[in-house]
């Protein structure tokens, strides 16, 4: 299966290979609350939460308003770019991640601001929600119509789905 990605999703790809073996679980597109949208979330082996934003270009940097509001999701905040991306646009007190299509490696560490116990709770239970529902729907992606096992028999005639 050959995959068309974009720059962005490469480098996301690249991240979360390169997070694995750190002992991180990563998610792509994961949303923290309502109107966030993370291109990664790792989840480390001692529960520490890393937002990773996988920037392409100068202009998918300098169009990205929201990110500041990502502070509040992580214990760490990294920029992963490629070789190629001026690092000087980013802002210093942020990780930086130079990464490819296949790996990554961290060149500056975020710096550490723990997260509320509560808040931690409630993004790791998401986190778990979230990735059984995409590997629930990589194995059956259409479980029945509209998501019911059993259609109802007085509308369709049919029993079974």
């Amino acid at each position: 299966m050959v995959l068309d990605l974009q720059p962005g999703q490469r480098l996301a790809r690249g991240v979360s290979r390169h997070l694995r073996s750190l002992g991180f679980a990563s998610l792509e597109e994961f949303v923290p609350t309502r109107g966030l949208r993370v291109d990664v979330l790792g989840l480390g082996p001692k529960g520490e939460l890393w937002v990773i934003e996988c920037k392409s270009s100068r202009a998918d940097f300098q169009s990205d308003n929201k990110w500041q509001g990502y502070l509040e999701w992580c214990d760490r905040y990294f920029w992963a770019v490629d070789m190629n991306f001026p690092v000087e646009l980013l802002p210093e007190g942020s990780g930086l991640i130079i990464a490819d299509d296949y790996d990554a490696e961290v060149i500056r560490m975020a710096p550490e601001d723990k997260l509320a116990a509560p808040r931690r709770k409630k993004l790791v239970q998401k986190f778990a929600m979230d990735a059984a529902r995409r590997l629930q729907v990589l194995r059956d992606p259409r479980p029945g119509r509209d998501g019911q096992l059993f259609a109802d028999p007085s509308q369709s005639g049919e029993g079974l789905v």
